[in-house]
């Protein structure tokens, strides 16, 4: 399987379990790894056969930004779903990036990594 990778989308999220989360939002980071048969459009050069990663990318965004929700693992999931409501994308791997956790110790980041497919 071919993979298409989108690294460090960025948008404003107000995800996370404690109301000043809520309250003032924060930056989230995500990864993705599309999964995919690319032979038909480079075959073709032909954008319609492949997966037009500004539309996944714009939509990544708009999940962010959009309705809160408590877990990482949440987001991560509807990002997955939405992903693979593109045709070509068989499997899709997310990573998403908290760098500004509400942890009181010191830290780079904090992340949930899931992978999901069609099958």
């Amino acid at each position: 399987m071919d993979r298409v990778a989108l690294r460090g989308l960025r948008a404003r999220g107000h995800h996370g379990v404690f109301p000043e989360e809520r309250a003032k939002g924060q930056t989230f980071v995500v990864d993705l790894v599309l999964g995919l048969d690319t032979r038909p459009a480079a075959a073709a050069d032909d954008l319609t056969k492949t997966v037009h990663y500004g539309v996944v990318a714009e939509e990544v965004v708009a999940l962010v930004e959009g309705e809160p929700v408590d877990l990482l693992e949440t987001l991560a999931e509807r990002i997955a779903r939405s992903c693979l409501a593109h045709a070509p994308v068989q499997e899709v791997e997310v990573c998403v990036h908290k760098p500004e956790a509400p942890i009181t110790v010191p830290f780079d980041d904090v992340t949930v990594t899931i992978t999901r497919s069609r099958v």
